[in-house]
C-alpha cells in the first residue's frame, strides 16, 4: 500500500498557535492541546487587564492630585478642585493634571488659585 500525504491545513493551524506560545515555559510550549489552552488563557487574560490597567491607571492620577493638592493645602480635598474646575468649565482629563502636579507645581498652584479667584469673586457678587 502506498503512502499517504496528508495536508498542511491542520499543520499550518498548530504552527501558528505555536508561534503564539513558543515564549512560554515548558509544555505549555510544547503540547498541542496544552498550547490551545494557554493560548485562550491568554488571550482572555489580556482582554480582563486592558480595563483593568485604566482603572488602575486613573486611580494612580487622582492619587497624585490629591497628594500635590493637600501638600500645600490649595484645596481641602480633591473632590472639590475637580468640581470647582468643572463648574469653571476648565475641561483638563486627569492624566494631564496629574503630569501638572508631578513636572509643573506651580501651573497647578496658578490653576487652582484662579479658581480660587473666581469663586470668591462670584460669592462676593451673590452678596450683594
Amino acid at each position: 500500500m502506498t503512502r499517504v500525504k496528508r495536508g498542511y491545513i491542520a499543520r499550518r493551524r498548530r504552527k501558528k498557535i505555536r508561534l503564539f506560545v513558543s515564549t512560554f515555559r515548558g509544555a505549555h510550549s510544547r503540547l498541542t492541546r496544552t498550547i490551545a489552552q494557554q493560548k485562550i488563557r491568554a488571550l482572555v487574560s489580556a482582554h480582563r487587564d486592558r480595563d483593568r490597567q485604566k482603572r488602575d491607571f486613573r486611580r494612580l492620577w487622582i492619587t497624585r492630585i490629591n497628594a500635590v493638592i493637600r501638600e500645600r493645602g490649595v484645596y481641602y480635598n480633591y473632590s472639590k478642585f475637580i468640581h470647582n474646575l468643572h463648574k469653571r468649565q476648565l475641561l483638563i482629563n486627569r492624566k494631564i493634571l496629574a503630569q501638572i502636579a508631578i513636572l509643573h507645581r506651580n501651573c497647578l498652584y496658578m490653576i487652582s488659585n484662579e479658581i480660587i479667584k473666581k469663586e470668591d469673586w462670584k460669592e462676593s457678587l451673590e452678596i450683594i
